[in-house]
């Protein structure tokens, strides 16, 4: 029914009356008009399915843009076959089945049209139809915004989806559009999807943004075009290409994407050119198996708001970046796996907090004429297999130059490092490589550190300025060739010499000890020992145990532990095999149950027995272990361990060290050097890791390593009341206080009710409450002019601290 008439004008020569005039409705209106038609709606709403096979002008009033609503009830609202004419008209859908407005055939010009509608899509173009769409608008909350497929295509210029239930634009079965100026927001899908062979899309100057998915989605053999456009804000990756996917990405803008700015996998290829990518949550470029590659040319990369690298390469791909620049983040650039690549060329990494280059599990990086700097590590060839070229890089103002582990065997080539606050170039655990021409100026630690006998090959290299010595060696070390050095440092003069005849002791862990002076400094006074401490029979420390409240259990586990170790001792000076027994220990239960004071006693009934030379308690946690980047956390360890040398490192909450989401966490290395060291110094030093029991489990569950290296667990269990108590009882009469008539009854019922939550603290809420007692007892006793010494002495009821 239409609610307004139809103006019916006729453009040619001659005038028909059937055609120049009034209709009722649309239909009848396009019944009666032919080819060059003009038909002049009157604003109204008209519940008609209208079908346009005719190249005649359809349009609401001038000055009038929205007035004329075509809303069916159900169905398509407007079709159109031909290459006509349709302006400034308000399209309303409710078929969820059907678009709102479909385009099937001929080259048709849409401009004005507004789509409000919760259609299957908004706009649909298939088949031959190529249309010209200008100034439109989509807001399908049900549906697609735009799709088109079967082989249509057509230009969309200055559009807009204001909303959709999918994805914003979706372009499969062969469609072929060009996208100008337009706009996609508030899509429920990916703001631009293309799937499927033979499938493409051009986009020019466009945005997509506030997206419920990814940004851009090319899938399936499709391919796509985007020129001076941005994507930003979605809440999955902004741009995603899986399955021989090709994209080329000239001039745009990819920013604020929590997830990865671009993901690449399944033999997908990404052509980045003058782009810029910042804020992303994971990585700026994801690059995953083999086939896939990304070359990426005079882009940026930059402001990561996560803790991920900013390009990732593995499983077999290649990254090609070329006059890059990647800065202020993470890390900046992670190779890994057999068969990935990725070849850097006059780009330049800075503001890194951890590594800038990462080459892993097989995989090669090339880097020519690259500018490292305020990196933690510049770059770091961790294992066997790995490797590749760095030429003529220089590393400025990092903590690391290089590193090379684990059998990683790279060529370096006319590097340099300057001012690196630990050493300019660093290898050990069986790592090789070849060294050509570098050179290391104002290092505040080593220039070359070689430790743990690793044959890394050194010609023509040269250190100035290095604060501990130019070259650093393991006995049977490098093999060196025409080397140089300054006089800084202790490194003697530079002479026709090979500096490979200035070896180092060789030092022992994962990464090696912290080098001391050199052999030319060894003359130097030594620091004066600190005074021995008296060392306590074992009976007496066992006697301090004894006293501690409560923990029967735990003096059983400790009492057997000492009895076999004094048999295992006495049957050894009987000239009789004694059993070989780990001393490690394992400590679980609450807070606050004596773990500690325990691992203090252990270390002494230790010391008694002459197992270990002092005793002595080394009481570290993660963020004494656990570096701010890679490369530093193997030293902080080995450090806490040459601490505890003869005594015995306790480790509190060791469960931090692997925590459950551990991908890249630097904590595994400070176990896997732990595991190493508990093994090469066993008679030296006695480890303890403590935490909660379930927490405990997972730890020891994660490393077999680990597990394997502790002799038992003992369990602290919670202190009942009663033995709460008794604390309270000895600290008072150790501060000279008593518990007056009815404090006794009132302690255990408060131990009792007081919850037992993650944040009770066992014994340590004893003293606590202890001490809040006496300050309670203080304020009251102020108010007397003249205490007696039982005001001054006892602690009543009163005195206790409410329940938390």
């Amino acid at each position: 029914m239409a609610q307004g008439t139809v103006q019916v004008t006729h453009t040619g020569t001659s005038r028909w009356r059937r055609r120049t005039g009034e209709y009722a409705s649309l239909a009848a209106a396009l019944e009666a008009a032919s080819d060059g038609d003009v038909l002049t709606v009157t604003p109204g709403t008209y519940r008609e399915n209208l079908v346009v096979q005719r190249a005649v002008t359809l349009r609401g009033p001038e000055g009038s843009p929205g007035s004329v609503r075509i809303a069916p009830v159900d169905g398509v609202p407007l079709t159109v076959r031909a290459s006509a004419v349709v302006q400034d008209l308000h399209v309303e859908g409710q078929d969820a089945a059907a678009p709102a407005l479909l385009v099937e055939d001929g080259a048709p010009e849409l401009a004005g049209v507004r789509i409000v509608t919760r259609s299957a899509v908004g706009i649909e173009v298939r088949g031959g139809a190529r249309p010209t769409v200008r100034r439109c608008t989509v807001d399908n909350p049900g549906g697609i915004g735009i799709a088109v497929l079967d082989g249509g295509g057509g230009l969309f210029e200055e559009c807009e989806v204001v909303a959709a239930g999918q994805s914003g634009v979706s372009v499969r079965g062969g469609g072929h559009p060009r996208l100008e100026r337009c706009r996609v927001h508030h899509a429920s899908g990916a703001g631009l999807s293309v799937t499927g062979e033979h499938t493409g899309l051009e986009a020019i100057g466009c945005e997509v943004y506030e997206v419920k998915g990814t940004g851009v989605h090319i899938t399936a053999r499709a391919s796509a075009h985007l020129t001076d456009c941005a994507v930003h804000r979605t809440t999955a990756d902004g741009v995603t290409l899986d399955t021989d996917a090709v994209l080329t990405l000239a001039d745009c803008r990819i920013h604020d994407i929590p997830e990865n700015a671009v993901d690449l996998r399944s033999r997908s290829v990404l052509t980045l050119t003058r782009s810029k990518v910042r804020q992303f949550g994971r990585n700026g470029l994801s690059v995953w198996d083999p086939g896939t590659r990304v070359d990426a040319n005079q882009c940026e990369i930059h402001d990561s708001t996560g803790d991920y690298p900013a390009v990732w390469v593995s499983d077999g791909a290649t990254a090609v970046l070329e006059s890059c620049t990647v800065h202020d983040v993470p890390d900046a650039l992670f190779v890994l796996d057999r068969g990935s690549r990725a070849d850097v060329v006059d780009s330049k990494l800075f503001h890194v907090r951890n590594t800038a280059v990462s080459v892993s599990d097989g995989a090669t990086a090339q880097l020519d004429d690259c500018h490292v700097r305020e990196a933690a590590t510049g770059a770091w060839f961790r294992d066997h297999g790995s490797g590749g070229t760095l030429a003529s890089c220089t590393f400025e103002g990092i903590q690391t130059g290089v590193i090379v582990t684990k059998g990683a065997d790279p060529t370096i080539e006319r590097c340099t490092v300057t001012g690196a606050a630990e050493a300019g170039f660093y290898v050990s655990a069986d790592g090789r490589g070849t060294l050509h021409g570098c050179r290391v100026t104002d290092s505040a630690g080593y220039g070359f550190h070689i430790i743990d006998g690793c044959r890394t090959t050194l010609k023509k290299c040269r250190t100035e300025r290095c604060a501990r010595g130019g070259y650093e060696f393991s006995e049977d070390g490098p093999l060196v060739e025409d080397c140089t050095s300054d006089e800084s440092g202790g490194v003697r003069p530079a002479t026709a010499e090979p500096v490979a005849q200035q070896t180092a002791t060789e030092t022992a862990g994962l990464l090696g000890s912290i080098p001391g002076q050199r052999a030319l400094d060894r003359q130097a006074p030594e620091e004066p020992a600190p005074p021995a401490q008296e060392t306590r029979s074992s009976k007496e420390v066992l006697g301090e145990l004894d006293t501690l409240v409560g923990l029967e259990s735990v003096k059983r586990e400790v009492r057997a532990l000492t009895d076999m170790i004094e048999v295992g001792r006495r049957r050894q000076q009987a000239g009789l095999k004694a059993a070989s027994a780990r001393r490690h220990l394992v400590f679980t239960g609450s807070p606050g149950t004596g773990k500690t004071t325990v691992a203090r006693l252990y270390g002494e009934i230790l010391a008694s027995l002459g197992v270990l030379e002092k005793g002595h308690l080394v009481e570290v946690s993660r963020v004494d272990l656990v570096g701010e980047h890679i490369g530093s956390t193997a030293i902080r360890t080995q450090e806490a361990f040459q601490r505890a040398h003869g005594g015995v490192l306790f480790i509190d909450e060791a469960y931090a060290l692997s925590p459950e989401d551990s991908g890249r966490d630097f904590g595994r290395e400070a176990i896997d050097t732990l595991v190493k060291l508990m093994e090469d110094q066993r008679d030296a030093v006695v480890v303890i890791v403590a935490g909660y029991t379930e927490e405990m489990r997972r730890f020891l569950s994660v490393n077999p390593g680990v597990a394997s290296r502790f002799s038992r667990t003992i369990t602290f269990g919670d202190y009942a009341p009663e033995e709460l108590l008794r604390i309270v009882e000895q600290q008072a009469d150790e501060h000279e206080y008593r518990l007056g008539t009815g404090a006794g009854e009132a302690l255990l019922k408060y131990f009792t009710a007081i919850p037992k939550g993650p944040a009770f603290g066992n014994g340590r809420t004893a003293r606590q409450t202890f001490e809040a007692m006496v300050e309670r007892h203080a304020g009251r006793v102020a108010q007397l002019d003249e205490p007696s010494t039982d005001d001054l002495t006892l602690l009543f009821p009163e005195d206790l601290p409410d329940l938390p």
